[in-house]
């Protein structure tokens, strides 16, 4: 019986003619972390909008947990556990970080986010809330309007909205963009903390966050699958050296 969680076959994506994602086979084991790594333009964020269904096919197959997806909409895989982050912050600004974790947790209720409902009528989401705050390390940022948060820790709240919805599979889209060292080591460890239980596929340029974090990694490169494996292994590849390791992308 396979352990692997998601699988892809022959997953392709063309855009006019240009073939930005080219026979991709994908085994993502379950309860693991892997990374999806390559140079700019290897087709990363094209292959992680079709493995949550922001962008259909040209053809190929897509199963999350043995069942074809391929076909699915963004919200119909959410509900079955695959949920993704996004690489640009996607919090209420307006909001406090309790209020943003507050309203994914509002799919308890069958999926309708009523803003309009009292703080009385939605404060049986607090003490989950908070929980989640508080394993994301934003404890003390309970009341605080997402948009005075610092970079680092937007992002922190985006990954416990994300949690909000009891992800069995996260996709994270470079959750180290842009983030200082301090905010990066935040993350690092924060990830390490959330999975338990649950199998986390991540967008990464920061090597050396792959190389502390991941179990096992695809290198894409011009579309297509160039290696697999540990870091140890990708790293001292040759074709992975001169496509992406050798170069200045990141």
């Amino acid at each position: 019986m396979s352990d692997s969680i998601l699988e892809t076959s022959g997953l392709t994506r063309e855009f006019r003619g240009f073939v930005a994602v080219n026979d991709v086979a994908l085994r993502v084991r379950a309860g693991t972390i892997h990374a999806l790594i390559g140079p700019n333009g290897a087709g990363k964020t094209t292959c992680f909008n079709l493995l949550t269904k922001f962008l259909q096919p040209t053809r190929g197959s897509i199963r999350f947990k043995g069942r074809d997806i391929t076909g699915l909409k963004p919200a119909d895989v959410a509900q079955l556990g695959l949920v993704r982050s996004f690489q640009i912050s996607a919090v209420f600004a307006h909001l406090t970080a309790l209020e943003n974790v507050r309203v994914a947790l509002q799919r308890q209720r069958g999926g309708n986010f009523d803003f309009w409902r009292s703080d009385r009528a939605l404060s049986v989401f607090d003490d989950r809330a908070r929980a989640l705050l508080d394993d994301v390390g934003l404890s003390a940022f309970v009341n605080v309007p997402a948009g005075e948060l610092s970079y680092g820790r937007k992002r922190a709240l985006e990954i416990a909205t994300t949690l909000a919805l009891d992800p069995e599979m996260m996709l994270l889209d470079e959750p180290t963009a842009g983030m200082t060292h301090e905010d990066v080591d935040r993350i690092v460890a924060l990830i390490r903390r959330i999975r338990a239980g649950r199998t986390i596929l991540m967008v990464e340029h920061n090597l050396s966050v792959v190389e502390g974090l991941c179990d096992a990694i695809t290198v894409l490169a011009r579309g297509q699958v160039l290696a697999e494996g540990d870091y140890a292994g990708v790293s001292a590849n040759p074709a992975v050296v001169a496509a992406y390791l050798g170069s200045n992308d990141g």
